[in-house]
């Protein structure tokens, strides 16, 4: 894996992209038991990361929980992200269903508080957005600060209407800088050959879905093991950067299908799994915010039975 990218002293769309290549991590802001955030437990996690190799610490609406937190937890959890990073990453805030006004405000907190990129999760209630309102919604946000897209608030309204906002934005907002990817499949290799020569494009997340999209443009994905195992995830990009297609497989087969079927699998879905995984590395507790589902004991047990017989814990 590539080493981390010194950080530049004004913003430079080369480091972003080669920030956000190879394996990234997506921010789970920990909990204590009562449902507090847990800011110790997000530093060792960031720490974690970076050691780990990830040049990005990327905040998300979904990983992240933003909807089980407030407006002003949002500001603290990107606060205490930004500050922790301490310039040692690229920081990419993010914020949920904001409208255009109150994500402009946000983009500009986000600026002033040290984030690099944030990502943009517009509200389309009803399927209530048009192409032009959404690129729109971009074009305003990035002129306070850099601006990522993803592609989860295009699922219900389909690809069509998903290539025609990238390309009415495209023309109508330059500090777009990265994409992404959550729509997968066609859509997401027809994407990345359009915007990848003008944007750094992230696959949101598994290496099989990395691995369907990289060939026509996919700098990096969100990656799962570079927050708990870094070695699997390392093992994966070692294999692409040589070319070796049989190897970045046979990681995939060996690794990430066990893995995710068995935090798929748990009571509360994947995400109460992975929390559990990084009480079982060490690195913070399980627990999330009710009325979100967390682990019990007996839960965990199964859980870390399950990884020990994959040969992951």
């Amino acid at each position: 894996m590539a080493s981390q990218v010194r950080k530049p002293k004004g913003f430079d769309r080369d480091w972003v992209r080669a920030s956000l290549t190879g394996p990234v991590s997506s921010v789970r802001p920990p909990f204590r038991k009562d449902g507090g955030l847990d800011f110790e437990g997000l530093r060792r996690a960031l720490d974690f990361n970076i050691a780990a190799g990830s040049k990005t610490m990327l905040l998300t609406a979904g990983d992240s929980h933003y909807y089980a937190l407030s407006d002003a937890e949002i500001g603290e959890v990107t606060k205490a992200t930004v500050e922790h990073t301490a310039g040692r990453a690229l920081v990419v805030a993010a914020d949920r269903h904001f409208n255009t006004r109150q994500a402009t405000a946000f983009a500009a907190e986000c600026r002033e508080a040290g984030a690099d990129v944030l990502m943009l999760m517009p509200p389309d209630w009803a399927a209530s957005c048009t192409p032009e309102t959404l690129a729109a919604h971009y074009a305003a946000v990035s002129a306070e600060i850099p601006v990522m897209i993803v592609t989860n608030v295009f699922i219900p309204r389909g690809e069509a209407f998903a290539l025609q906002v990238l390309e009415r934005t495209l023309a109508a907002a330059p500090n777009v800088v990265a994409l992404k990817d959550d729509m997968l499949g066609p859509f997401a290799r027809k994407m990345a050959l359009r915007v990848h020569d003008r944007w750094a494009v992230l696959s949101g997340g598994q290496k099989q879905n990395h691995l369907d999209v990289h060939p026509y443009g996919c700098d990096g994905y969100l990656s799962t093991f570079v927050t708990f195992k870094p070695e699997i995830a390392r093992r994966y990009w070692a294999a692409l950067e040589r070319a070796d297609l049989e190897g970045a497989v046979g990681v995939i087969r060996d690794y990430d299908l066990p893995f995710f079927k068995a935090v798929s699998e748990c009571r509360g879905g994947f995400d109460a799994g992975i929390h559990g995984v990084l009480e079982l590395a060490g690195i913070c507790g399980r627990w999330r915010r009710p009325p979100y589902h967390s682990l019990t004991d007996e839960e965990l047990e199964r859980l870390a039975a399950a990884l020990k017989e994959a040969g992951i814990l």
